[in-house]
């Protein structure tokens, strides 16, 4: 598609966004993309700068922000109620078909959604966007796992490995992966290529230790209120209900850190800041966020980010 035909195919898209959060009753925010605090997320790494301030003062590192979701939230604590916003985002060491360390990304929080009504509402806009129906297929993440013979909440490190093997999958430093690793393994090499293209298929209630910033429920086993979204062969999306609980969350972020020391990355700043909002009450919410550069590609039906972006990491 020719750069300028695809800019104002973008330009169609986000304004089609704004009406449908406005008919919708969802207001649109800015917020900053610079931060003293960062993502923990070990498969995450975040850009930083250094701020001097006045003269008299020490360089501190800031973070360039991975998704708006710690100043969205802070909002949604002083009484915002539901909001979207679209951002540039960033993230070191992203770059391929799917990805580029510069992307843009649609963040929108419902209070008073549990996940499931959320999943019904990203259905919605992808309705409205397209202008066409499309068939949904909503499957457990124990449900596709089982698909392959294996319950993902109880099986083995060893007894994944043997699953791999069955399905031709074999590493030479296998003896390195955790559980959720090799689970993350079969997800993308086993799971994701049998979803069929032409639907939207979400996968939720993940194993509680893939839980992210979703609330965990107590089922069988612990459960994390989360969900994906495939569509055209691409993951698009992210989504939960939201953990409310500061103790909580506070403790995954430290667990996040020690996690980054095991592997080699640096330590991040936690979000004090954040969990001053969970503190002060953060009302019940689900949130989600989508690759729009992604969605673009599957719209327009393109084969890579690339495609979708007017300039990409190997044009600037």
């Amino acid at each position: 598609m020719p750069k300028i035909k695809l800019l104002e195919v973008k330009a169609r898209l986000y304004a089609d966004i704004r009406a449908y959060f406005n008919k919708t009753g969802v207001m649109e925010v800015h917020t900053p993309v610079l931060s003293f605090s960062g993502n923990t997320d070990p498969q995450i790494e975040s850009f930083t700068t250094m701020y001097s301030g006045a003269a008299e003062q020490k360089l501190k590192t800031m973070y360039l922000h991975t998704s708006p979701e710690f100043f969205m939230k802070r909002l949604l604590s002083q009484g915002s109620g539901s909001i979207y916003q679209l951002a540039s985002v960033f993230r070191q060491a992203e770059v391929g078909r799917f990805h580029n360390p510069e992307f843009e990304m649609l963040e929108w929080y419902r209070v008073d959604f549990n996940y499931q009504e959320l999943m019904d509402d990203v259905v919605s806009l992808i309705y409205s966007l397209s202008q066409r129906e499309i068939s949904v297929n909503k499957i457990s993440y124990e449900q596709a796992f089982k698909s392959i013979l294996v319950n993902p909440h109880n099986c083995s490190i060893e007894k994944l490995n043997q699953v791999a093997n069955n399905h031709g999958i074999s590493l030479q430093t296998s003896e390195d992966l955790d559980k959720d690793q090799w689970l993350a393994l079969l997800m993308t090499h086993v799971i994701e290529p049998s979803f069929d293209k032409e639907k939207l298929t979400f996968i939720y209630d993940f194993p509680a230790s893939q839980a992210s910033l979703a609330k965990i429920r107590q089922d069988k086993f612990p459960i994390a209120e989360r969900f994906e979204l495939y569509w055209g062969g691409v993951e698009l999306a992210n989504g939960f209900t939201e953990l409310l609980d500061e103790d909580e969350q506070r403790n995954r972020f430290i667990h996040d850190n020690e996690l980054r020391v095991q592997v080699g990355l640096n330590e991040v700043s936690i979000d004090d800041l954040f969990l001053d909002a969970l503190v002060k009450g953060l009302p019940a919410c689900s949130g989600v966020a989508i690759g729009l550069d992604r969605l673009l590609m599957v719209l327009a039906q393109l084969d890579s980010l690339k495609e979708a972006m007017a300039f990409d990491i190997d044009s600037v």
